[in-house]
């Protein structure tokens, strides 16, 4: 029975060892030796300043700037701490009514746009964290931006073609846009 006892307690912290201190110094070297980047968040830099991950949308409301897909996360949206959807099925009054104010608060900020409105930019991911949307959410927004900017409205659009991300490896997901790095162009364009 000691015997028995004494090996169960070997093995336990052997294994232990190897999996709760060896395995992770090991991923942690190999991640921060192969992939420096996105073992340390993606993180963008402006002038050395840490702004934002690459991987987390950012709340963007002034009509100067295109905006992203609605966060899920409350009551910090885009808040990594919460990730998570909202749970609400397609025939929920809640999600309804909330696409709806959605809406209202698009057609309110460009009353005179009449394309149809992506479902991208009315409802949120399933993390609620995306920081990408649809080419088609991004064009819908081109006439809001180009007025708030007082720019020519092919201008903005060929900036929104320069940043549509197409699918990966050519066969995997859709084509994307992703919203920060759209918003940090508009700000260098002349």
């Amino acid at each position: 029975m000691r015997q028995q006892i004494r090996s169960a307690v070997l093995l336990l912290a052997v294994i232990t060892f190897l999996t709760g201190i060896v395995y992770p110094i090991v991923v942690t070297g190999l991640s921060q030796a192969l992939f420096p980047w996105q073992a340390n968040g993606s993180l963008i830099k402006i002038n050395e300043d840490k702004i934002a991950s690459e991987l987390v949308g950012q709340p963007f409301s002034d009509p100067r700037y295109f905006w992203g897909r609605p966060s899920a996360t409350v009551p910090v949206v885009y808040n990594g701490a919460s990730s998570a959807g909202s749970n609400l099925g397609p025939s929920n009054p809640d999600l309804m009514a909330t696409v709806q104010m959605r809406i209202t608060a698009l057609f309110a900020a460009d009353h005179e746009n009449r394309l149809p409105i992506p479902v991208d930019l009315v409802t949120a991911s399933g993390s609620g964290l995306d920081p990408h949307i649809s080419p088609a959410s991004a064009l819908y927004q081109v006439s809001r931006v180009a007025k708030a900017r007082g720019t020519d409205k092919r201008n903005i659009e060929e900036l929104v073609r320069l940043h549509i991300h197409d699918r990966q490896f050519g066969i995997f997901g859709e084509p994307t846009v992703h919203v920060l790095r759209l918003n940090m162009a508009l700000d260098t364009m002349r």
